[in-house]
């Protein structure tokens, strides 16, 4: 796990091993100012000698400003190696994330992969910076302060040795309470993001039901549970202040105590005790300093753990070595499969057997849950059989490169998105280097040109995230055209002409005849006026191929199809058109 987050020091690896060699010498400095201070007090002051205050004066002048300056050195190295190592976490998850198949997002889900990219690397970023400095920090303070202490005077150092025991265990006791509620509050952090992103995902909706107060309500929830665990956690941590008073009052009573025998007995001089108060003051500030890197630690530790999850995961779903580059046709073959979303869960799809030529016109109908777009899925290959092949152009999808195989199966889902950027630059997702003109003709064949012409800007015209400021037929043309300019062999339609009128999609369906006759197109619709014209309809039911047969055919020989189409003729889909 650890080793993960080490491999991302890469060009930090200076700036990281810079900042303690900073931070010690910071250390040294400060440890000897108190030390000069006792000088000044008992060779210049009680001593009466003017020349000995200047000259250790200077001493502490140049002690001070050294001591600032390296600390500034640490901490700027700290600060530049400690950020450069979050950027190469979250690069490194990024690109990962970039290779993981459908199942390997909705093993981490949506929300949880953005916690980690953002909450969990800031966690782990100032973890990092505190490690680099306070970790060498405290240690090197605290032994060097006790050493000086020992030096000056060895009964009275004996106080600061019970100080810490006491010290050092009720900071434990503290840390192990709260490093538990720690762990409760990162995983709150993924019920609240989730909360966020699916309403903002969906606000259109939640203002067209009037859900607003419904929607505050879920945050509400959600954000009131994680406030009363950083509440509860930080009143835990809250101890560790007056306890560390506690025993600063009680180190200093002591000292002051013992101090003044000594010192009237001549072992001890006024300038030494001085000191010694100032030890007493570095040795329990390095303690504080330490029992919150173990905090720090504890609240990184998950962090940690789930980042590292992410960047090693290896994707399910791999290529073999030398895989097959080119795709023959769009010749499509389903041998035996069966396919689960989870393992050991229930068949998605079982025991489905379809041979497709390339070129032919495929409609897929079924009732909600049916597994039509589980099919469609699987074809494309952004899931993996459970059980039995699917071969395209005769080779098994797994044998192929996935580059090309994606760039030949061309899938356009309902709610396909647009992305940020020109139509142009949505468009091109297709073709990195289509013209202007090719990009209108995919535009034509999709029935997207009219509307595009009449925007502003044409072609050239701004996309709002998410494609906001396009209707819902807009977008999915658009994401048609952007399919077609990849000319692939096989074209998976996943409801994709929803949100248009019957009559804009009688259009697209002739146009795919006209222009792309040797594309195998796979149209999966709840319409059956979408798929009536098709070469063969596939029926699904429960994960199990129900039928596979023409329009009429099915007509006449399966219970299932004639009921849908008897009810969307009867009145149940107001568009549909015997004549198409």
């Amino acid at each position: 796990m650890y080793r993960t987050i080490f491999r991302q020091f890469k060009q930090y690896k200076t700036a990281a091993f810079l900042t303690p060699v900073w931070t010690a010498a910071e250390v040294v400095m400060g440890v000897l100012i108190p030390y000069v201070t006792a000088s000044i007090i008992d060779k210049g002051i009680n001593a009466g000698s003017m020349p000995n205050v200047y000259r250790y004066g200077l001493y502490m002048v140049g002690m001070a400003f050294l001591s600032l300056l390296f600390g500034y050195l640490a901490g700027l190295f700290a600060a530049y190696s400690s950020t450069g190592i979050a950027a190469n976490l979250r690069d490194a998850m990024y690109r990962n994330i970039q290779r993981f198949s459908f199942s390997d997002i909705d093993k981490f889900s949506t929300a949880g992969l953005v916690t980690r990219m953002t909450t969990d690397v800031s966690n782990v970023q100032g973890a990092i910076q505190m490690l680099l400095r306070v970790s060498f920090r405290a240690p090197l303070n605290l032994i060097s302060s006790v050493v000086m202490c020992f030096f000056i005077n060895p009964r009275l150092s004996l106080i600061f040795l019970v100080a810490i025991v006491i010290l050092a265990t009720l900071l434990t006791l503290i840390i192990m309470r709260a490093s538990k509620l720690f762990q409760q509050i990162f995983r709150r952090y993924d019920s609240l993001n989730a909360v966020v992103q699916e309403n903002v995902s969906a606000i259109r909706v939640v203002k067209a039901y009037v859900r607003e107060h419904h929607e505050l309500g879920k945050l509400d929830r959600a954000a009131l549970s994680l406030f009363r665990l950083n509440v509860k956690a930080e009143a835990i941590m809250a101890l560790n202040g007056p306890v560390m008073n506690l025993v600063v009052y009680g180190c200093i009573i002591s000292l002051s105590w013992f101090g003044a025998h000594y010192i009237v007995e001549g072992s001890l001089t006024t300038g030494q005790l001085t000191s010694l108060f100032s030890y007493v003051m570095m040795v329990l500030q390095s303690l504080m300093m330490l029992s919150m890197i173990f905090v720090q630690l504890t609240q990184s530790a998950a962090s940690v753990k789930r980042i590292a999850q992410v960047i090693d995961e290896e994707p399910d779903m791999t290529e073999i070595d030398s895989p097959v580059e080119n795709v023959r046709d769009g010749g499509i073959e389903f041998d035996h499969v069966c396919f689960s979303y989870k393992e050991g869960g229930g068949y998605a799809l079982e025991d489905i057997n379809l041979s497709i030529e390339a070129g032919q016109t495929i409609g897929i109908i079924g009732g909600t849950g049916s597994g039509k777009s589980t099919l469609g899925s699987l074809i494309s290959r952004l899931y993996d059989v459970s059980k039995g092949a699917i071969r395209i152009g005769g080779v098994d999808v797994r044998k192929y490169a996935l580059k090309p195989l994606r760039n030949e199966v061309a899938v356009v889902l309902q709610n396909n998105t647009l992305f940020s950027g020109t139509v142009l630059d949505n468009l091109r997702w297709g073709k990195e280097d289509a013209t202007e003109e090719e990009c209108r003709q995919a535009c034509i064949a999709a029935c997207a040109d009219e509307f595009i012409s009449a925007l502003p800007d044409g072609y050239h015209t701004r996309v709002d995230q998410g494609g906001a400021n396009f209707s819902g037929g807009q977008k999915q043309r658009l994401c048609i055209a952007r399919a077609l300019l990849k000319s692939p062999k096989v074209l998976i339609l996943d409801d994709s002409t929803s949100a248009v009128d019957t009559a804009t999609d009688g259009k697209i369906r002739d146009t795919f005849a006209q222009k792309i006759p040797g594309t195998t197109k796979i149209i999966i619709s709840h319409r059956i006026l979408s798929i009536r014209h098709a070469d063969k309809i596939i029926v699904m039911d429960d994960g199990r191929v129900k039928g596979f047969d023409t329009h009429d055919n099915l007509l006449k020989t399966n219970d299932i199809y004639r009921d849908i189409y008897s009810m969307q003729t009867s009145g149940g889909e107001g568009d549909f058109d015997e004549n198409g």
